[in-house]
């Protein structure tokens, strides 16, 4: 399930909105209080919190094939009654991508978007796996190795990229810019949807990941339809909230190919002018005191306990994770001054 984006751009610039209706942008680049307080919650924290306890506790009563993307990978169901995603990634820095990708959603304010995920650690003799021995050694999985259990959820529907990014891009046009009275023309829905898509859309090019919209953009060259196909790692609850799913691409696999598909994620990027301004406020934060590898360790090492099996990122890793903040600061005050 993959899209791709454009190298348009929906901006706040324009003529205003007929006075009669009510902008759905403040101050030229921002999402009003009032659309914001319509996007469905997501994962509430208390919620999370609670199903990351039980999961942690909870022994594995069996595992199933099919429902969770990669045939290694299993689908769990806890002693609690709960069902999670096992994820058992080809190689460690997939695990590591998920679960840093996690954290760093947090510390931009938009982790209710992904459902909640812990590390866990698979031990044939361990009290958490020991109902589901036999099927760990048809698993094929390396006794000792690290995987990630994410909370399933049910009824979640497929997602196409809305315009700017779908059937637009799909055509082959060059995306026009969304203004501002054609925002104030869009159904509430619509604008709700607009809202999650502008996180979604700078959480993916501060992780990297090429897995979402960016891999659907490299496939229009040979599949023109592509964007009117629903959008992978990216699903639909039944209350309208978007729900970031599979994040593996993020931060250590997709920096290390940056060359190959940030010719498609920074022209996403700029095809966003208007923000949640929560989310950019934290983006001035970590620009301003150069700080976003240690809010990520901090939070990290704070809240999974398995954190130093998988390690952190490396020098290099954290100065990029830097850079890419500093071109999204850069860029909203580009869309500020236009």
């Amino acid at each position: 399930r993959e899209e791709r984006g454009g190298k348009g751009r929906f901006a706040a610039a324009g003529s205003p909105p007929p006075a009669a209706a009510a902008s759905p942008v403040e101050r030229g680049i921002f999402w009003s209080r009032e659309l914001e307080e319509q996007v469905p919650p997501g994962f509430a924290a208390e919620e999370t919190a609670a199903w990351l306890s039980a999961a942690r506790a909870a022994r594995v009563a069996s595992l199933e094939r099919g429902g969770c993307g990669r045939s290694s990978n299993r689908l769990a169901r806890l002693s609690d009654g709960s069902r999670a995603c096992v994820r058992y990634g080809i190689n460690p820095e997939q695990i590591q991508g998920e679960a840093l990708s996690y954290h760093l959603a947090g510390v931009l304010g938009m982790q209710e978007r992904l459902p909640p995920m812990a590390l866990a650690l698979v031990e044939t003799r361990g009290r958490q796996w020991e109902p589901v021995r036999e099927e760990l050694r048809g698993s094929h999985w390396a006794e000792g190795a690290v995987v990630s259990l994410t909370r399933w959820v049910d009824n979640l529907t497929a997602v196409v990229a809305p315009a700017p990014w779908g059937a637009e891009a799909g055509g082959g046009r060059r995306l026009q810019p969304l203004s501002a009275g054609e925002l104030g023309g869009l159904p509430p829905s619509q604008l709700v949807e607009l809202v999650q898509w502008s996180d979604l859309i700078l959480f993916d090019y501060l992780t990297a990941n090429f897995d979402r919209l960016v891999s659907n953009l490299f496939s229009l060259q040979w599949d023109p339809r592509v964007m009117h196909r629903a959008t992978s790692n990216l699903l639909r609850a039944p209350d309208g909230g978007l729900v970031f799913m599979d994040n593996e691409a993020g931060l250590v696999h997709g920096y290390r190919l940056l060359a190959m598909w940030d010719p498609y994620n920074e022209p996403l990027l700029r095809s966003v002018c208007v923000f949640r301004e929560g989310t950019a406020r934290r983006v001035a934060e970590l620009h301003r005191r150069r700080s976003a590898a240690a809010e990520l360790r901090r939070r990290y090492r704070a809240r999974e306990p398995l954190w130093a099996r998988l390690g952190f990122l490396s020098e290099r890793q954290a100065e990029l994770l830097q850079a890419r903040v500093d071109f999204v600061h850069r860029h909203i005050a580009h869309c500020r001054a236009q």
